[in-house]
């Protein structure tokens, strides 16, 4: 049965950047031979097959896309481009704040790569520290980026 739009599918995957690195992956030895383990804390269990209904949103759109007319036991590798994933890098995205201010907000010092929750619901990461100034990036970790999925169909229902 050849997928469509509303269809449950389970898919194992690999993602990865343009140069090759893996950035995800639902199979827990790719990703300790890629050193993604113990990043978040994750054990084998994080790493399963993905089940989600294809156009709902649960993943990026390219990907959903990239599926559609496949069956199940097929193979495959899709690019997403970034207006299909993330969006694109948006400069104005990135905050800089005062020191005092930053401390005041976050409740602690700052130091690059100090992942923050903003009260707005956004979420940044702090990309450089300056004697009178903190740097947070609030794009998504990877906008901007083309990510490629080799793909293995498990099931569709």
């Amino acid at each position: 049965m050849a997928i469509e739009p509303g269809d449950r599918v389970t898919i194992e995957y690999v993602g990865r950047f343009e140069d090759g690195s893996v950035f995800d992956t639902s199979d827990y030895e790719v990703a300790e031979e890629s050193g993604l383990l113990g990043a978040r804390g994750e054990d084998r269990t994080d790493y399963a097959p993905l089940s989600f209904t294809v156009g709902d949103g649960t993943v990026i759109e390219g990907l959903a896309e990239g599926l559609v007319g496949l069956d199940a036991g097929a193979e495959t590798t899709v690019s997403v481009p970034p207006e299909k994933a993330y969006g694109e890098f948006d400069a104005d995205r990135v905050r800089t704040y005062d020191a005092e201010s930053f401390e005041g907000m976050v409740g602690q010092s700052p130091e690059v790569g100090l992942h923050v929750h903003a009260e707005n619901g956004l979420h940044g990461d702090v990309t450089a520290v300056r004697d009178d100034a903190v740097e947070v990036d609030f794009n998504h970790e990877l906008a901007g980026k083309t990510l490629v999925f080799d793909v293995e169909i498990v099931e569709v229902r």
